[in-house]
This record gives C-alpha cells, structure tokens and sequence, in this order.
C-alpha cells in the first residue's frame, strides 16, 4: 500500500520576484522536507533555514512543523529595515510636507 500523498507549494519572493513551486509529497512531510524537495535552496543561496524564518498561510511555524493536504509554505527574507522605524520616517516626512 503506497503512503498517501500531499499536495504543497512552496513559495519565496526573492529580490528579483516570487517564485512558487508545486510539490507532491508523502504524508507525514514536514515544512523543512517541503522546502528542500522544492530544489529553492540550491537555486536561490541567500535562503538559510538556520536564518530565514517559515510559515504556512502567512503564520510562522517551526520547519519540524507537519504538513497538510493544500498548505502553502512561505520561506521569509529577514527585514532590511525596522517597521516601527520605517513608519516614523513617513510620518515625519507627511507632517513636514
């Protein structure tokens, strides 16, 4: 009897764009299984799950995390800036303006 199977996408928008891959994997497969089946490590080198940070439908989950039929795994970029900050430059700059 064959292990039945999932149906995942891994996505990660790069610098250049996004990109997204379609897999097919066994029950039981965790994010981690997902993300190294999606050949996305060897083709974009910056992705370092020790570093990157990954979640399913936009929630953060551990790469020991299990998969289900249909979940979408997204690999994220570390922030460039901080947000709070980002955001009190633009109000700054709207209030002088």
């Amino acid at each position: 009897m064959s292990t039945p199977a999932l149906r995942v996408e891994v996505v990660y928008a790069g610098p250049a764009g996004a990109v997204r891959r379609e897999l097919l994997l066994n029950a039981g497969c965790t994010v981690r299984d997902a993300v190294r089946a999606s050949g996305l490590l060897e083709s974009w080198p910056e992705i370092d799950l020790a570093r990157n940070r990954v979640g399913i439908f936009g929630s953060l989950a551990p790469p020991d995390a299990p998969l289900r039929d249909g979940d979408r795994v997204e690999i994220y970029r570390p922030l460039i800036a901080d947000p709070q900050e980002a955001r009190r430059r633009r109000a700054g700059r709207a209030r002088r303006e």
